[in-house]
């Protein structure tokens, strides 16, 4: 008699969860549940008699949820993404259900990305990009600044961070960092000046984010800290939504203060990014007004988009799923 397969109950399935978790090592182990839709209370049922939920970004595990999956039988909660701001931790705990992530699965995806949406923005890469399939060819409001010589700023210096950095000091740039763990010897080497945030935003040309969700980063960027930046100053965000204040960022962008901003993650982006929402009106006013500017450029949460990534996530999500389904740790770093 054959032994029973794990069921994993996968929420929130794009094309490339199913393709990358399929063909991960030892996959061919599991039952694999695919459902397109979000996790949520209302939605957790659907995860019934499975040992596994594997989540994403934007499903949200509140205690409600999480009774409801523990009540189905659930008792692993696998993230294949490093943020778990959406998840009731403590709850998790209490309920028995062990929570293991994906901590890093290509800073180099999310670092690359990063510096593609600074050089469109500056560059004005995807206004040009749209006049000249319309054989609209003149340069007329494409100016755009040389990043030589400019300064830059990063905020928080993880691995995603310090490559961006890194990256930027390829470019000649002064770069400044700010973060409660500086790494001294690393800044050495690379020509980097660790700084207070407040100097940071007030020298910096160019600002861009890297720092996790927590209630001291929850909008770091506001009313007060946008005032301090330079005038003309573009901000860069590929990390949590809520770092910055949408409400201010569009006052600072309506009266000229910011630049420039390109953004990969959106504070009220559930629901929204990852979906197809061509046919239909968009609800979020401030998205929508964001959107009107013609200095700023949005991707959906794509940054960590590449073979290799994916490939990464699911290779640590499955690898979890087989030690804690034969009663062993999961991989190091990667549980609460």
């Amino acid at each position: 008699m054959s032994e029973r397969k794990t069921i994993v109950a996968v929420f929130d399935t794009k094309p490339y969860d199913r393709e990358f978790l399929s063909l991960a090592v030892g996959a061919d182990q599991f039952h694999w549940k695919f459902l397109e839709f979000r996790l949520t209370d209302e939605t957790a049922v659907a995860a019934h008699g499975a040992d596994v939920a594997c989540v994403f970004v934007n499903d949200v595990a509140d205690l409600n949820a999480l009774e409801c999956l523990a009540s189905s039988g659930v008792r692993h909660l696998a993230l294949r993404c490093a943020g778990f701001n959406n998840v009731d931790l403590a709850a998790a705990r209490k309920l028995g259900i062990t929570v293991t992530r994906v901590p890093s699965y290509s800073p180099h995806a999310v670092a690359e990305h990063t510096v593609a949406l600074l050089l469109s923005l500056n560059r004005k890469i995807h206004r040009a990009y749209s006049r000249v399939r319309e054989l609209n060819f003149s340069l007329g409001g494409l100016v755009g600044f040389d990043l030589f010589g400019k300064t830059a700023g990063i905020v928080g210096t993880g691995k995603t961070g310090r490559l961006v950095a890194e990256i930027l000091r390829g470019f000649k740039m002064r770069v400044l960092a700010a973060d409660i763990s500086p790494d001294h010897a690393w800044a050495t080497a690379n020509g980097i000046e660790y700084v207070d945030l407040e100097t940071l935003d007030r020298e910096s040309d160019i600002i861009s984010l890297h720092a996790p969700l927590t209630q001291e980063t929850n909008y770091l960027v506001n009313r007060h800290t946008l005032a301090l930046m330079k005038r003309g100053v573009i901000i860069v965000n590929v990390s949590r939504g809520r770092l910055i204040h949408t409400a201010a960022l569009i006052e600072a962008l309506k009266n000229g203060h910011v630049g420039g901003v390109a953004l990969d993650v959106y504070e009220e982006e559930e629901g929204v990014f990852f979906e197809d929402l061509s046919g239909e009106v968009l609800q979020d006013d401030e998205l929508a007004r964001l959107l009107t500017f013609p200095n700023v450029l949005i991707t959906a949460h794509q940054a960590f988009l590449t073979r290799e990534a994916l490939e990464e996530i699911a290779r640590v999500t499955t690898e979890n799923i087989q030690l804690l389904s034969a009663g062993l740790p999961p991989l190091e770093g990667t549980s609460f």
